[in-house]
């Protein structure tokens, strides 16, 4: 079928209920009737779309109704979220059209759901299209086999969830990711001129913090560099049991609102008319389109682009349109009761079954699959080539970019003196991101300078595309004051094949502790997904550590992400704590490299000693934890003393110099940890020493200090398990804080050098009265005041 004819961007009739000074605030164009033929195609897609997402939700059988539904036939336990069913199916009609439509351009189209829990809706459209097939040949082909199997298996054991996961071919964004939606799509785009991503946003999500910045995501896109987002926000006026803000919103208002935010609206509303919705929604789409090839092309032929207003569309359906208008005297269809299970006691209850009965039969689902496979009606306005249907396109789920490789040792500074780690680190970046400059990206809060990360700008500049000074010139780094976007961007432009590091202040990188986790379970699913290929590490800076933060007090004093990333799978999280300059060049450099992981790195902005010289450090890092000789007896010793953290090992090396002035004839073994995950025992995590290898390290008997930069208890879970446990001592951050300066933290919070000298002579002396010593060997206990 060739490509439709829809005028695009031309002045035309405006809305005739809009107040008149909001009139020039809504797009304009021209709008035609759609061909038979095309409106036919979409409401054919629609119906069975429609009708197999409400099966996936009710039917363990019978699941094209060629017999009267029976009790028998409903799922003993009904899940899944019908509400926005229609709305996302629709959406993903138009896609398809416009994909259909644009068949000979370079267009890439990329769909990201921020509503996840309407996995039924874009399940049943992704088998419509043959992307189910495609990924999945023998659970899901495109036959009458494969449909009882996604109706059935639906929300049961071996079968889909009831949220777009990453087991969802085209899916880039976890469905219980509320609110993030939007930063992701934007970060996906990031150095991809040739995609474009319609963001569908909840209006229920919307009213999320994350939502509310990512609104701001425009500000940041390059048209010459990068694709674009074309927002659509689906308005159905309701949450699980409440009105949203946005639904409660008039046009006047929704033009006003996202015309400040910076965007050239359009609003598509013709209440439960789908053959006016689809009209003026095909229209829109092309439109928005359109305008987004405008600018870009403006853009691209060397044109100032100063501001740019991005396209965007306001979808108002109603809530669970096409299913139940009523239910004992309640209203469903355009109601919060259609949010999920519009009939929860279909099972059950023989009226429920028999309303059940007539909303499935409505769609008359054996005109539209017929022996099994949907009929050419529905075929006719999808793309003809795989690669570009919404759920095969390659990027995303095998687009990773290996970064060209850039060797840490000429930033390493020399053994014996003093250097802050962020201070090489952003030497390193800095040539890191010379040799990747489409491939590598830096996103942070408004704290480059601060941590000291500084050097990056030595080949770069920040990208902000409202800033005179700073757009248009290929920035490698976005700051702004939202954790939440920086999180989203990473996580955009990391699932779309690149590589991003996320540094921030210590204290603040809680803000996305559930951001992080969500992302990390979505990427435990990818590795378990054949078809997906492998992607690159998502990688944390802390930096601005409780340790060091002279002029904030308490209220920047926060380990606690250290246990977030801990508490994820084994074969997920890095946590790395390098002692030095030299060991945090190694350690970052191997995360930028690294796959599939979750890596956070600590370290100090302010300068400290360096311990190691590079070669070492390589080694160091490498094992995960070593002897430092320097610091150490030879032999057995009686205790050992472990640093844990820039701050806590600074704290360490002068406790064991302190203990061999004070106390010569004890014999002490300081022991660096740069990898907490070689502590748990070995069925815990890949990087875990073996028992022999501890034993080498901490020895067999001997009582050991933990002196660690976290809290305690996470070190001790992490312990838990080896040998002897009751030898252990674990000291860390215990909330202990104000504007005061950085020696008297470690005072306070109990692990300063004087705190490591007096447990090791405490823990030597209750071990040593039972020791037979030699004769010679006089112990002199040290005087504390």
């Amino acid at each position: 079928m060739p490509a439709q004819e829809i005028p695009v961007a031309n002045p035309g009739a405006l809305p005739s209920h809009l107040p008149d000074e909001v009139l020039q605030l809504a797009a304009k164009f021209e709008k035609k009737p759609l061909p038979q033929n095309v409106q036919t195609s979409l409401r054919s897609f629609q119906r069975a779309a429609c009708y197999i997402a409400a099966a996936m939700i009710f039917l363990r059988d019978n699941v094209l109704l060629d017999r009267p539904l029976e009790p028998s036939h409903i799922k003993p336990r009904l899940l899944g979220h019908w509400g926005t069913c229609p709305g996302l199916v629709l959406i993903h009609s138009h896609l398809n059209l416009l994909l259909r439509n644009h068949s000979s351009s370079d267009l890439e189209l990329l769909q990201v759901i921020g509503p996840g829990h309407g996995a039924p809706g874009a399940l049943a459209a992704l088998w419509l299209e043959g992307s189910l097939s495609r990924f999945y040949p023998d659970e899901y082909p495109v036959s009458a086999n494969g449909l009882f199997n996604l109706v059935t298996r639906f929300s049961v054991p071996g079968g889909f969830p009831s949220h777009i996961n990453a087991e969802t071919p085209g899916a880039i964004h976890e469905g219980g990711e509320l609110g993030y939606a939007l930063a992701v799509a934007y970060g996906a785009v990031m150095d991809r001129p040739e995609l474009v991503v319609a963001c569908v946003v909840g209006d229920g999500e919307a009213e999320t913090g994350p939502t509310a910045t990512a609104w701001h995501a425009n500000k940041y896109i390059d048209p010459r560099e990068s694709g674009a987002v074309i927002p659509i926000l689906h308005v159905n006026g309701f949450k699980i049991s409440e009105r949203t803000v946005f639904g409660c919103m008039d046009d006047k208002e929704l033009l006003a609102l996202f015309s400040g935010y910076g965007y050239q609206v359009a609003i598509v509303d013709h209440g439960d008319d789908w053959e006016a919705v689809n009209e003026e929604l095909a229209a829109t789409m092309e439109w928005a389109l359109g305008e987004v090839r405008e600018i870009q092309g403006r853009a691209r032929r060397g044109e100032a682009v100063v501001k740019p207003r991005w396209p965007m569309v306001v979808l108002r359906t109603p809530k669970g349109w096409g299913g139940p208008k009523e239910l004992d005297g309640k209203k469903i269809e355009g109601s919060f009761h259609s949010h999920q299970v519009p009939l929860p006691k279909a099972g059950g209850d023989e009226t429920q079954l028999r309303v059940l009965g007539e909303w499935l039969g409505s769609y008359k689902i054996g005109e539209l699959i017929q022996d099994g496979k949907p009929v050419q009606a529905i075929l006719d306005n999808l793309p003809q080539d795989d690669g570009k249907k919404l759920g095969q396109l390659k990027a995303t789920y095998d687009a990773h970019i290996p970064l060209k490789q850039v060797g840490w040792e000429e930033f390493a500074v020399e053994k014996g003196t003093e250097q802050s780690c962020m201070k090489v680190a952003g030497k390193l970046l800095d040539s890191m991101f010379q040799a990747n400059p489409k491939t590598l990206r830096l996103f942070s809060p408004d704290e480059l300078e601060s941590n000291k990360l500084d050097a990056i700008l030595d080949h770069t500049q920040r990208n902000f595309q409202w800033d005179e000074y700073s757009r248009n010139n290929g920035g490698r780094v976005i700051e702004t004051l939202s954790e939440h976007d920086c999180q989203g961007f990473m996580q955009g432009y990391t699932l779309t094949g690149r590589t991003a590091l996320f540094p921030s202040y210590e204290s603040f990188l809680g803000i996305v502790h559930t951001m992080m986790v969500q992302y990390s379970k979505f990427i435990k699913i990818a590795n378990e997904v054949p078809w997906r290929g492998e992607l690159a590490s998502i990688n944390y800076i802390e930096t601005s550590t409780w340790a060091r933060q002279e002029h904030n007090g308490f209220s920047h004093q926060n380990p606690s992400f250290i246990g977030a990333v801990l508490n994820l799978k084994a074969d997920m999280a890095r946590v790395y704590l390098p002692p030095d300059a030299n060991c945090f060049l190694s350690a970052l450099h191997h995360c930028l490299l690294s796959k599939s992981h979750t890596n956070l790195l600590i370290g100090s902005k302010q300068p400290t000693p360096v311990y190691l010289s590079p070669a070492d450090a390589g080694v160091h890092c490498a094992a995960g934890a070593s002897i430092f000789p320097f610091a150490s007896c030879s032999g057995e010793p009686d205790v050992v003393i472990v640093g844990l953290g820039v701050e806590t090992t600074l704290e360490t090396v002068h406790a064991a110099a302190l203990l061999r002035r004070l106390c010569p004839s004890l014999h002490v073994r300081l022991v660096n940890v740069v990898d907490l995950m070689i502590l748990p025992v070995e069925s815990r995590h890949p990087h875990a020493l073996s028992e022999e290898r501890f034993e080498q390290l901490f020895t067999r008997d001997r009582p050991v200090l933990f002196n660690y930069h976290g809290y305690a208890t996470e070190l001790q879970g992490l312990l838990f398990g080896r040998g002897r446990m009751e030898r252990f001592t674990v000291r860390g951050y215990k909330e202990e804080g104000s504007t005061t300066t950085p020696f008297d933290m470690m005072l306070v919070n109990g692990v300063s050098r004087f705190d490591v000298v007096r447990w090791a002579v405490e823990a030597f002396g209750g071990w040593g009265r039972g020791r037979r010593r030699d004769p010679d060997d006089i112990y002199e206990m040290p005087k504390f005041e």
